[in-house]
C-alpha cells in the first residue's frame, strides 16, 4: 500500500511539472478524440448502419482528428496563432492518415472475423471499435514523440530537473 500512494504522489509530482502537462494534455486530447471517433463510429455503423466497416471507419476517424489537432496544437503544445502547413498540418494529417489507413484495415479484418463466426452485429460493431482502439493505441506514443519534436514549446524545458523533481 505503501509503495502505490509512493507512486501516486511521484505521478502526482510529475504531472506538475512542464512535461507532465504536457503529456497529461496529449492524453486527454487523445482520450476527447477516441470518444468522438467510438461515438461517430458506434453511430454510423452500429446504430444507424449507414455504411461498411471501412467507410464508418473512415468517416468517425476524419471527423475525431479535426478536434484532435486542435487539441493537440493549442492546448497541449501550447501553439496559438495560425499554423504552419508544412511544419504542423502536413505531419499531423500524414500521421493521422497513416492511423485512419490502418485503422481501416483492421477494422474490415474484423469485420471479417465477425461473418466468419457468425457474429451478431452488435457484437461484429464492439469488435470494429476495438479493433479501431487498438490501432491508434499502438500508433499513440509515436505521434507523441513526432508530435512533440513539431509543436516545441518557445522556451526549452529543462529534462533533468524535471526528472528530479519528480523522483
Amino acid at each position: 500500500m505503501l509503495q502505490m500512494r509512493d507512486a501516486a504522489q511521484r505521478l502526482w509530482r510529475f504531472i506538475q511539472t512542464p512535461r507532465g502537462r504536457k503529456l497529461f494534455r496529449y492524453t486527454m486530447s487523445s482520450v476527447i478524440s477516441t470518444v468522438v471517433s467510438f461515438g461517430v463510429l458506434t453511430l454510423v455503423y452500429g446504430v444507424f448502419r449507414w455504411w461498411t466497416e471501412v467507410p464508418s471507419t473512415l468517416f468517425a476517424n476524419v471527423v475525431a482528428t479535426v478536434p484532435s489537432y486542435y487539441l493537440n496544437r493549442n492546448w497541449a503544445w501550447g501553439q496559438s496563432g495560425r499554423s504552419h502547413v508544412w511544419s504542423e498540418m502536413v505531419p499531423f494529417w500524414a500521421a493521422s492518415v497513416t492511423g485512419i489507413v490502418l485503422s481501416m484495415g483492421s477494422a474490415a479484418i474484423a469485420r471479417n472475423i465477425s461473418i466468419d463466426h457468425h457474429l451478431h452485429h452488435l457484437v461484429a460493431t464492439a469488435l470494429v471499435d476495438g479493433a479501431n482502439l487498438g490501432t491508434f493505441a499502438v500508433l499513440w506514443v509515436v505521434k507523441y514523440l513526432v508530435f512533440n519534436r513539431l509543436f516545441r514549446s518557445p522556451s526549452p524545458l529543462v529534462v533533468d530537473e524535471e526528472l528530479v523533481e519528480a523522483a
